[in-house]
């Protein structure tokens, strides 16, 4: 029996992906190798956080970065640098210290602006971003840079003004050299690590020294053993995670991407064999494509039986789209693509 089971908890069939509330991604033998040999040891986490920043900065090529417990935590940290620059008593203070973060109006689908709240910033959304930048602090969602001013103009501007730019690209993995562009696109990025194989509460800021090096000033290090109760106090991190974020980039890095994607488009070929519908490619975006390599399967007719799908043990957990059911393999082994088809073709013969 496993330990779910003891528990009382359903194992979860994931055909949806890399999502939070199904916890993440599911850790590699090597990087739950590593994280393991850190569990088993000791180190400071004062030295540990910055030599794997500076490794992590080596491997994506910008000068700065830092690991934090996730990207929400990353926007909340990095807010706080902007606003409080390095002085022990603002960093202190936050987060009741009155602070304005701007974000263009263009990108008002955006939920995660809300996570810069939590470090006391009030949210402006604006339609001219240029005219209302006066010192305040620019967040700017990678995936939406289609919408509004680009990036590339709100950071040139933002330069200008001496006005720093946060960037949240934390599903922005692919191509790897993602990872250093949009560490250079503003002044500090947030990437988190549960989309290259790292653990759920994991991510990285990434960027320019100075405001990286406001980030590790207010983290929960500082707060333990620095003259400051700093704000980031709860924003803590372990041996194990902290690895695991570092090992996992390493090898999503030296991933051969052509040949995962082949095997996830076999996968979904032997699923749609199975159950029917259509090959798709479900994106991080949560987008349905109809391009190759795919990595999921479209069942049209299927949405009203998600709930029945979902209740049962195991639970089977796919997309909603329209009146379809999208079947994401990408989390699935190639055994759980077998035992998916039964499950659904037991719960929904018709």
């Amino acid at each position: 029996m496993g330990f779910y089971s003891s528990l009382g908890v359903r194992r979860v069939l994931n055909a949806s992906g890399i999502y939070t509330d199904l916890g993440g991604s599911s850790l590699s033998p090597a990087v739950w190798a590593a994280a393991a040999h850190a569990n088993a040891t000791w180190a400071s986490m004062d030295e540990l956080l910055e030599a794997s920043g500076a490794r992590i900065a080596s491997l994506i090529g910008c000068p700065a970065a830092r690991v934090v417990p996730g990207a929400s935590a990353g926007i909340a940290l990095s807010v706080g640098a902007c606003v409080a620059r390095g002085e022990g008593a603002v960093m202190e203070a936050l987060p009741a210290v009155e602070s304005v973060v701007v974000v263009q109006r263009a990108h008002a689908g955006y939920v995660y602006a809300r996570c810069a709240a939590l470090a006391g910033a009030r949210i402006e959304w604006v339609d001219d971003v240029v005219a209302a930048l006066q010192a305040r602090p620019v967040l700017h969602p990678a995936h939406l840079d289609d919408a509004g001013l680009p990036l590339a103009a709100v950071a040139s501007a933002a330069r200008a003004c001496g006005v720093p730019v946060i960037v949240d690209a934390a599903f922005q993995c692919l191509p790897v050299d993602a990872f250093g562009r949009w560490a250079g696109a503003g002044d500090v990025a947030v990437f988190s690590a549960k989309y290259f194989g790292g653990p759920n509460a994991g991510g990285f800021v990434a960027g320019g020294a100075s405001v990286v090096g406001d980030v590790a000033a207010l983290d929960f290090v500082g707060y333990e053993s620095g003259p400051w109760r700093t704000f980031g106090r709860a924003f803590k991190l372990d041996r194990a995670g902290v690895v695991a974020v570092v090992a996992a980039l390493e090898e999503w890095l030296a991933c051969d991407h052509a040949a995962r994607r082949s095997q996830e488009d076999s996968r979904a070929a032997r699923l749609q064999s199975l159950v029917g519908g259509t090959l798709c490619r479900f994106t991080l975006d949560e987008r349905v494509l109809d391009a190759a390599p795919f990595n999921a399967v479209r069942v049209p007719g299927m949405a009203a039986s998600a709930d029945t799908l979902a209740a049962g043990d195991p639970s089977v957990r796919a997309v909603v789209d329209g009146d379809a059911l999208v079947f994401n393999v990408e989390a699935l082994s190639s055994p759980e693509v077998d035992e998916l088809a039964a499950v659904v073709s037991a719960r929904c013969p018709n």
